[in-house]
């Protein structure tokens, strides 16, 4: 019932797409766990297993070992105004549209900033509020919200803008220094603004179709295209400098943050594709349960398991998403955004990331049409063609 009002279907769509990726991923998972293992066994002896309480600490030291590279060596280059305009400059190089900040326009706290967004032609296009830094009373994590969607008046023709946010919780500004950004943050900040991008492009009759007002294995789609961006050397370039010397991120460093982009990166698909895999075992049931929890559900994702079993764990009485989270036969979407986004950037790659024609089409065929139509005819009007992995496997490394 759940997948006929998505992108995929049926469950055997879900399945074709879960397996396609489990059957690529695999070898260069089980490599990756071979090299934490060695790394472990050289500090612990060659008796140590890895188990999964251990990996994070081992996987997060052998990352420092090859690449030389953390958080904190990138965030003097994202101070967080130089990363709007970044951001911003992105929007206006692909789609023409221009940001003025409006301090008339009333907001709900100080710290909230109201930008009037004008289209390449003058018009003005929607109405988009910032709140980056936490605060009391404020709830943890980062999203977007539309406070007013946009929708056609069928006896006037009005077409009535809306009104978006990006809300964020990241680190304020403190007396000697502004406030720097991880390159996880500018990451989450590009996410974000590519679904504010869907809200404010709305062009739709129904404010019930408007928007981000999509299928759900749909939604991800233009927001986790942005983050393609945020590894660019030229998107990078145009805003990415020391906020005290005003030094240019070097290309050393920007090279050290490709290269560490894809580490680890088979682990964690896997881990991805188990959870997918327990949720359809669960929701493809069509009689009722009357086994053993535990068993059940090992054999439902022994094929995406690198890492030993712990007999004692339990993942599905605590899989709040899938039961609590409506992502209920849904937890595949991940996965199935990530192959939408790779597929379609590869056309940017293709053209060129600030390729006008090739956002425009994106912009008329997909962010304008909300769920007027089903999202496999836009894609395909978009991109000549049905998705397919092999972009995501290329930007992954796992295939050249």
């Amino acid at each position: 019932y759940t997948l006929k009002k998505r992108m995929a279907e049926n469950s055997e769509s879900v399945y074709k797409l879960l397996n396609q990726l489990l059957e690529a991923y695999t070898p260069t998972a089980q490599q990756e766990y071979k090299e934490i293992q060695e790394l472990a066994r050289e500090e612990q002896g060659n008796d140590f297993v890895v188990m999964p309480w251990d990996w994070s600490y081992y996987s997060n030291k052998l990352k420092d070992k090859k690449f030389n590279i953390n958080e904190e060596i990138l965030r003097p280059y994202f101070e967080l105004e130089q990363v709007k305009k970044g951001v911003f400059g992105l929007a206006e190089k692909l789609y023409g549209i221009t940001f003025r900040k409006n301090t008339k326009i009333p907001v709900y706290h100080k710290e909230v900033e109201a930008f009037e967004v004008f289209d390449k032609n003058g018009k003005f296009l929607a109405v988009l509020y910032t709140d980056f830094h936490p605060r009391l009373g404020k709830r943890a994590g980062a999203w977007m919200t539309s406070y007013k969607d946009q929708w056609i008046d069928k006896k006037t023709g009005e077409n009535s803008r809306p009104h978006v946010s990006v809300v964020m919780n990241f680190t304020k500004p403190t007396e000697n220094k502004p406030a720097l950004l991880t390159f996880n943050e500018v990451e989450t900040f590009l996410h974000e603004f590519g679904h504010s991008l869907h809200g404010m492009f709305a062009n739709s009759t129904y404010r019930s179709l408007s928007g981000t007002n999509v299928y759900w294995d749909f939604v991800e789609l233009p927001s986790q295209i942005m983050e393609n961006f945020a590894i660019e050397k030229d998107f990078l370039n145009t805003f990415a400098r020391h906020y005290q010397t005003g030094e240019v991120l070097p290309d050393e460093l920007i090279k050290r943050l490709v290269d560490a982009s894809n580490f680890n990166i088979a682990y964690a698909c896997l881990r991805q594709l188990s959870f997918g895999l327990l949720d359809m075992a669960w929701y493809t049931r069509n009689t009722p349960f009357e086994g053993d929890v535990k068993a059940y559900e090992q054999e439902a994702w022994k094929d995406a398991q690198i890492l030993p079993v712990v007999p004692e764990a339990c993942m599905s009485t605590q899989f709040s998403h899938i039961f609590a989270g409506g992502y209920a036969a849904g937890y595949y979407s991940y996965k199935w955004a990530e192959v939408l986004d790779a597929d379609a950037f590869s056309l940017f790659k293709q053209k060129g990331i600030f390729n006008q024609e090739v956002a425009d089409s994106f912009r008329n065929n997909i962010l304008s049409k909300g769920g007027t139509e089903h999202p496999m005819v836009l894609y395909k009007r978009f991109r000549g063609q049905e998705p397919s992995i092999d972009a995501l496997l290329i930007r992954n490394g796992i295939k050249k």
